[in-house]
């Protein structure tokens, strides 16, 4: 492993955090801001389908990018940026400092995919150790964009797409934001199956320059293979443009709002807190020892005072600071059972996001880890 690598990226990492904490103290705005990034442009034309289709990857991501905008730009509490609107070349990290020097909320890299095979369908990235050689070929393929750059050796630091060390850096600077990437990598993944019916190749990790390179939750989607003779049409059609884009973007206003903690609760819960409570009584055990399992409501840059007035009418709820992001919590059990009805309470009572989260020793734990176990 490339130790100079890590010792440089990691000082690159703390250098653009303590910039862009000082850009935040200066930056008014209380705008939800997303950076949209198009994958590709200028000279990097991207994929390009098969041999009949001619499919140009740059092109149809700017599309969806600025459809997915225009959607957003509708809302006056979001801020939206673009890393490109038009057919220009840009270095990976430039497109991630874009959104550093915004203080970006979000994160989004749109992309078309490619195989020799006849695959299909759209899968959502987060950046992580690859788990599967595909995903690792997923990430060399975007990442070898960098030998476009003229000075690649000097702005890369010896990193390497090819080699899957060169990726164990990486992971180390965006694990803050892991679980706000995958929620986010979540809905957009959910909207593309359940509403347009596309294939589910699921919410993935690997090792991604743009994503490691941004200091907020980030995800890169590949919205389906240009190789393809059906799905390549269909993404190159405005139809297909249309659709993507619309899902995208209800993705990330449900995102943004699973975040605004103070919103008024105008549903009527399914069930009250006495019937909850009877629930739990007669629910069996299943007990995790020395695990302590939570529900996580919503994490952002507001601190809330922890009453029952900020979270709909939940009690005891507490407060982690997490660098930069405040995490609230609902629940404290080792009961696996227990902490799932008082999951499915905070979604009726209006945190539809709300997921459990297991520690252990006061660490977060892989809750699917624990739950093998």
């Amino acid at each position: 492993m490339n130790l100079k690598f890590i010792l440089l990226s990691s000082l690159l990492f703390f250098s653009h955090l303590f910039f862009s904490i000082l850009f935040a103290q200066s930056n008014g705005s209380e705008k939800f801001v997303v950076v949209l990034d198009a994958g590709h442009g200028g000279h990097d034309t991207g994929n390009t389908g098969n041999t009949q289709s001619k499919y140009i990857e740059k092109n149809i991501a700017l599309k969806i990018v600025l459809k997915v905008g225009a959607i957003l730009e509708k809302d006056p509490t979001v801020k939206v940026i673009y890393t490109r609107k038009t057919d220009v070349f840009l270095k990976l990290r430039e497109r991630a400092n874009i959104a550093n020097k915004a203080d970006a909320d979000l994160f989004v890299s749109v992309h078309c995919n490619a195989h020799h095979s006849n695959a299909y369908g759209t899968e959502t990235f987060v950046l992580g150790l690859h788990k599967s050689k595909a995903n690792f070929e997923v990430a060399k393929k975007e990442n070898e964009v960098i030998f476009l750059e003229d000075n690649y050796k000097e702005e890369y630091a010896g990193f390497d797409p090819s080699k899957p060390e060169s990726l164990i850096g990486l992971t180390l600077m965006q694990e803050e934001y892991l679980d706000q990437s995958i929620l986010l990598a979540t809905l957009i993944q959910n909207n593309f199956t359940n509403t347009l019916k596309r294939h589910n190749r699921s919410v993935k990790q690997a090792g991604f320059w743009v994503l490691h390179n941004t200091y907020m939750p980030s995800v890169l989607i590949e919205t389906g293979f240009l190789t393809n003779k059906k799905e390549g049409a269909y993404l190159n059609s405005k139809k297909g443009q249309n659709e993507m884009a619309r899902e995208i973007a209800k993705a990330i206003i449900a995102y943004k709002n699973s975040l605004v903690l103070t919103t008024p609760d105008s549903q009527n819960p399914v069930i009250n807190k006495d019937e909850l409570d009877e629930a739990i009584l007669k629910t069996q055990e299943d007990v995790y020892p020395g695990i302590t399992f939570k529900v996580q409501l919503a994490a952002g840059k507001k601190k809330l005072e922890t009453k029952a007035y900020n979270f709909k009418g939940l009690k005891n709820v507490i407060r982690v600071k997490e660098k930069k992001m405040y995490k609230y919590y609902y629940g404290n059990t080792s009961d696996y059972n227990k902490i799932q009805l008082l999951k499915k309470y905070a979604k009726e009572k209006g945190y539809a996001s709300a997921f459990v989260v297991a520690f252990k020793d006061g660490k977060k734990m892989n809750l699917s880890e624990v739950l093998k176990k």
